[in-house]
């Protein structure tokens, strides 16, 4: 349901443009600009539930031994906030269909695009990259790895700072992703390079939009 439009837009573009490579990093950034009013909730709701935690934290402290006041307390400071505690989760599970989608047109798009002028596209050479169905060992997963690295741990992810946890996923993360690109077609890396790319620009630009209109209010 999702591959297939993915593939006759991917198409469609190597159609306009003819470069497979370039195809895909127009694909990319008009699939992320079609999300970002999710990206924007997810993001919004991140940053609401970094400005509670001090005084999430104050009511951990003082009910530590009163588990159900705690829970209503908890309830009441989400509502001051006005946060759904799975605001956050809810756009990124709307997003996973379409990131399956993507990875599975991208992996393998013959499967997706009937176009026979298709077949050979996949196979056209990309800058240093050869052949874009066959994997690029060295130089784009390490890409890969970088951006991954820096979209996980930019200044504008609170969560990345304070909790143990997700600092240790945004270490082994980037390099499971160096790891798979060495095997996944370059195209498939080319794309999650230019996404992180475009997510670390987002994460850039949205919070100082957000600045700039509380001060013009």
């Amino acid at each position: 349901m999702i591959a297939k439009p993915l593939g006759t837009l991917l198409n469609f573009l190597y159609g306009l443009i003819g470069n497979y490579g370039i195809s895909i990093i127009f694909f990319t950034i008009i699939v992320k600009l079609l999300m970002l009013p999710l990206t924007f909730q997810q993001l919004k709701q991140t940053k609401m539930m970094a400005d509670m935690q001090p005084k999430l934290k104050e009511l951990q402290n003082k009910y530590k031994n009163d588990k159900e006041t705690l829970n209503v307390k908890t309830m009441e400071l989400y509502k001051e906030y006005k946060v759904n505690p799975l605001g956050g989760c809810l756009p990124l599970l709307i997003q996973m269909p379409i990131i399956f989608g993507l990875f599975a047109v991208l992996r393998e798009p013959i499967k997706y695009i009937a176009d026979p002028n298709f077949a050979q596209a996949v196979n056209e050479s990309f800058l240093w990259i050869p052949n874009l169905s066959e994997p690029d060992k060295i130089i784009l997963p390490v890409l890969a790895g970088i951006t991954t690295y820096f979209s996980m741990n930019t200044a504008s992810n609170p969560s990345a700072a304070q909790n143990p946890s997700m600092k240790t996923m945004n270490t082994i993360f980037p390099v499971m992703i160096l790891w798979w690109g060495r095997s996944f077609p370059a195209g498939l890396t080319l794309y999650w390079v230019v996404s992180n790319l475009f997510q670390m620009a987002q994460q850039y630009v949205i919070p100082k939009a957000g600045t700039l209109k509380e001060e013009s209010n």
